[in-house]
C-alpha cells in the first residue's frame, strides 16, 4: 500500500491539498509502484528559496523541489521504498496558474506529479530526458483526467 502525507506550511486554506493526495496516489498506481511512502510539504516562497539556495546553490524562488532518498539505491526499510520529500510554492503555483491561464487545481497536481517523477529518478536535463518525463507528467495528468 502507497502512502502520502501532505502537510501545509501555509496560514491560508488550501482546498486542493486532497487533490495532492488523490493524484499522487492515482500516479503510483498508474506507474505499478507499490509499498512506496513520500512527503509533500506546502509552503511558501520564502521556505522554498531557502531550500533552493541551500541544496542547489540558486538564490530565488522555484516551484517544486524534490529530496530523492533513494538516488539509486533503495532505503533499507523492509516491505516499503521511502522515496523522499516534495515542496511546492504554494504563492508560485498560484502565480503560475494565472500565467499559464489554467486552474490553481491543474498547476497544484502537475507540480505533485513532476516532484514524483523526480523522486521516482526521472529528469529534465537534457532533451531526451525531457520529453520522456514531460510526457509522462502529460499522460498521467491526462489519464486521471486533469489537462490545460
Amino acid at each position: 500500500m502507497n502512502e502520502v502525507e501532505v502537510f501545509k506550511m501555509v496560514e491560508e486554506e488550501i482546498e486542493e491539498q486532497k487533490d495532492v493526495e488523490e493524484i499522487l496516489l492515482y500516479a503510483l498506481s498508474y506507474l505499478k509502484i507499490k509499498d512506496a511512502e513520500f512527503s509533500v510539504i506546502l509552503v511558501d516562497n520564502e521556505k522554498i528559496r531557502e531550500l533552493n539556495k541551500e541544496y542547489r546553490k540558486i538564490d530565488r524562488e522555484t516551484d517544486v523541489i524534490s529530496f530523492a532518498l533513494e538516488d539509486g539505491m533503495e532505503m533499507q526499510v523492509p516491505g516499503r521504498r521511502i522515496l523522499g520529500d516534495i515542496y511546492i510554492s504554494i504563492p508560485k503555483a498560484r502565480e503560475q496558474a494565472k500565467e499559464y491561464g489554467h486552474s490553481f487545481q491543474r498547476e497544484i497536481c502537475f507540480l505533485s506529479v513532476h516532484g514524483l517523477l523526480h523522486l521516482l529518478g526521472y529528469d529534465h536535463m537534457n532533451v531526451e530526458e525531457e520529453k520522456i518525463m514531460f510526457d509522462l507528467q502529460k499522460e498521467i495528468l491526462g489519464s486521471y483526467g486533469i489537462s490545460r
